[in-house]
Formats: C-alpha cells, sequence, structure tokens
C-alpha cells in the first residue's frame, strides 16, 4: 500500500471514529486522541464555541445571595503555575507566576474568565448584541469583540481615545483585532467617565438597535466588572486553590484595572478563611475608588458586611505618568524580562504591575505576610502591538546593534 493510501486510510478511519463518538465527549477529549484538526469538523468542534450550561458554584460560595445561573466555556482553564526569575528581585523572595496570560489564543487574558459568565448571560436573555467601552487599546472590549462574533452575537464598543477623528484611531494592537472581526465602534473623548457619559450613550444605542431591528443588547460595564463578570475569577480562586496554591504561597499580586479581578479573587481568599495576602496595584484611577467599588459589588452578593479594606492591599504610586501611558524605565523593564525570563508583558497592565512588585518588595517588604509570592499574569499581549515599542527598540538598535546585515556568504558581521 503507498504512503498516500495509507494515510487517506487512516483519515477515514479517524472520521468514523470522531462520528461515533462526538455525541459522547466534549472537543478538548477529542483533541487528546490527536485527531487532525483537518478531520475534526466545526460541528464536532462546536463546545469550543461554548454550549451555554448550568453553572455549579464551589461549596464555599454557595451562600451568596447571587450567583449566575449559567456559564459558557470559553478560556484554556487550568494555566499553569511556574518559578519566575523576576529581575530585580531581591535574594530573600522567590516569585512564582500564574499564567492567566494563556487562557486561549485572541481570547487570552483574565476578560476572558468573566466573560464566561457575562456572554452566557447575554444568550440566556436572547439578546443579539453585546455593548461594552474601554480604552483604544483595550483588552476587555477585545475579547468581547472575538467573543461575541464567536458566539454569533454582534459587537459594538465604546473606545476612549484622544484621537480627533476615524483614520487617527489606527489599526494597531487591539484596534487591529477589534476591526478584524468587523465591530461597531464608537470613538469617545478619553475622559468620557462610564456612569455619566458612556453607560448613557450604550443605553441610548440598545435603545437604537431595538428600534431598528427589534433586537435585544446586552450591555457589559468597563472591563467587565460587575458582580456577574465576578464569578469569573471565584472560578480561578477555585482553581488556585487546586494547585495548592494556598500551602505554596503567602502573597499574590495582580494588576487592578476595573476592579472586578480584584473583587473575585478576595472574596474568594475571604470565603476560604483567607490564608494568602492580596496586593492590587492600581494601573489606572486610585485605591480609593477600587475599594469603593469592589464594596460595592461586595454588596449585590450578599456580603455588605465585608469592608474591602480589610480583605486586599491596593497599591497606589505605580501607574507611572497614568493610565495607558509608558515610561521608559517601565518599557525598559519589560525587554529586561522578556530577555531574562521569556515573559512578554504588557505596557498597560502587566508590565507597569510586575515593576511595581519588585519596587514594593524592595521598599516595602513587611507589607508582604512572607517571602513566598505569586504574580498573577493577567494577559494583554496585543498590547505590545500597539507602536509605542517600535522608537524604544530603534534606539536601543543604535545604542547596541543586534540587527546585523551579512550579505554574502564569507562577509561575516562579528
Amino acid at each position: 500500500m503507498s504512503p498516500r493510501s495509507l494515510w487517506m486510510r487512516t483519515v477515514l478511519g479517524q472520521i468514523a471514529l470522531v462520528q461515533s463518538v462526538k455525541e459522547t465527549f466534549d472537543c478538548r477529549k477529542l483533541l487528546r486522541l490527536k485527531i487532525p484538526s483537518c478531520v475534526v469538523s466545526a460541528r464536532s468542534c462546536s463546545s469550543m464555541s461554548g454550549a451555554v450550561e448550568d453553572y455549579k458554584p464551589p461549596e464555599w460560595a454557595t451562600k451568596l445571595t447571587y450567583i449566575p445561573k449559567k456559564r459558557i466555556h470559553l478560556a484554556v482553564a487550568n494555566t499553569p503555575i511556574h518559578t519566575w526569575k523576576v529581575p530585580g528581585l531581591p535574594a530573600d523572595f522567590s516569585v512564582s507566576i500564574k499564567r492567566d496570560d494563556l487562557t486561549g489564543s485572541t481570547l487570552s487574558g483574565n476578560k476572558v474568565r468573566k466573560l464566561e459568565f457575562l456572554m452566557a448571560d447575554a444568550l440566556e436573555q436572547g439578546c443579539r448584541h453585546v455593548i461594552t467601552c474601554g480604552g483604544l487599546q483595550s483588552n476587555h472590549c477585545r475579547a468581547v469583540a472575538l467573543a461575541a462574533r464567536q458566539l454569533g452575537l454582534t459587537p459594538h464598543l465604546f473606545l476612549r481615545t484622544d484621537a480627533t477623528d476615524v483614520k487617527s484611531a489606527g489599526c494597531e494592537g487591539n484596534m487591529l483585532l477589534d476591526r478584524l472581526c468587523g465591530s461597531h465602534i464608537y470613538l469617545v473623548p478619553r475622559r468620557n467617565p462610564f456612569l455619566t457619559h458612556l453607560k448613557p450613550r450604550m443605553e441610548q444605542l440598545a435603545q437604537q438597535i431595538n428600534t431598528a431591528s427589534g433586537e435585544d443588547s446586552y450591555l457589559i460595564p468597563v472591563g467587565g466588572s460587575n458582580k456577574t463578570g465576578l464569578f469569573g475569577y471565584i472560578t480561578v480562586f477555585e482553581e488556585l486553590m487546586q494547585q495548592g496554591a494556598l500551602d505554596n504561597f503567602d502573597d499574590l499580586v495582580f494588576a487592578c484595572g476595573s476592579g472586578g479581578t480584584a473583587t473575585g479573587l478576595a472574596l474568594g481568599n475571604y470565603l476560604t478563611n483567607g490564608k494568602l495576602r492580596l496586593h492590587a496595584i492600581a494601573v489606572s484611577d486610585n485605591a480609593t475608588y477600587f475599594y469603593d467599588h469592589c464594596d460595592e459589588t461586595l454588596a449585590e452578593v450578599g456580603m455588605a458586611h465585608l469592608n474591602s479594606r480589610d480583605l486586599m492591599r491596593v497599591i497606589d504610586g505605580h501607574k507611572g505618568k497614568g493610565y495607558g501611558i509608558s515610561t521608559e524605565d517601565e518599557l525598559e523593564f519589560i525587554q529586561q524580562v522578556a530577555m531574562e525570563t521569556a515573559i512578554l508583558l504588557d505596557p498597560v497592565y502587566s508590565g507597569k504591575t510586575a515593576l511595581g512588585m519588585v519596587r514594593e518588595i524592595h521598599n516595602n517588604p513587611g507589607a508582604f505576610q512572607g517571602r513566598r509570592v505569586l504574580f498573577l499574569h493577567t494577559g494583554g499581549i496585543f498590547g505590545l502591538f500597539d507602536g509605542r515599542m517600535t522608537p524604544f527598540l530603534e534606539q536601543k538598535q543604535e545604542q547596541e546593534p543586534l540587527i546585523k546585515m551579512w550579505p554574502e556568504v564569507n562577509d561575516c558581521p562579528l
């Protein structure tokens, strides 16, 4: 039998295998059989686009007065934890990293964790459109846009920017992905607050869509940070417990940009007797804003008696020049981390947070419960492609040329 005939026979056999088991196994189990991707049809992988299923919270969260009824699996869960030799770390501290930047490809990062509950709610309500908001390079808005298209919904994004016209909004980083998947984008002034300026626009758009088409829209706040999105990091905390994080680490450090991740982790830690000390590094707004937001969300799930100031430490002072604005030191740190550890940090969230963690360990070591620190990487890799790294790397090339021309075989440039 020729190699081609043997290959065809194997493929046909695997197709028959897929047909016989696709009603029994989900797509991830099928993938463990190492069936070629060309054989697994879109229909057999429908679970990857997310079948809405009943949500059963961990036992320790069952007393909350609000629990989402449904969940849809979008994230690659059980992201790994491994040691991380962060540049500049004191010798008596050890840091490991929880890789929530590996929750998917285009859906990577912490936002997809929240969307598992928010998108399930949207589908359960019969909505055909999803409306949300964020900055021009918002990771959240990119994740919403892609998840919406994956689930057959239409995304509408309100993006805050200093752009004065549509053309100047650009087509880089997260914005490239927003536009590739055909999002409806509405550019609004950068300093527009959510409650007074963005939410009214979102509500007005939803009404206009309903009037024109009869279709309903699902509104998601900044960062997906509400009582429903909260459960994205309730599930992550359960994952941390299963991975032994509560026994292997003393402190947990993470970025705080809209407050949802912080609230979910803080609540999970409290409900499981609070073994970890939580450090939320603010990359936007300030500690007072995040404490207040967290308290409001806690009240909405029946935990009004809690004070978020007792549950976590929100740390100001590491925003640099401001939200989404990079300093030379921050970009230098991002490159150093990439060169020494192969971990890619983004300039808006994880880069500022990791640098802030190193500085806090140096300047305020007593604020840490112990010396075993876990850093939660919340993703954001597409922020590296928004253009800001280009002039920095070009300047580095002038100082230390790592790119060299080698036109002829025998003309070694070294």
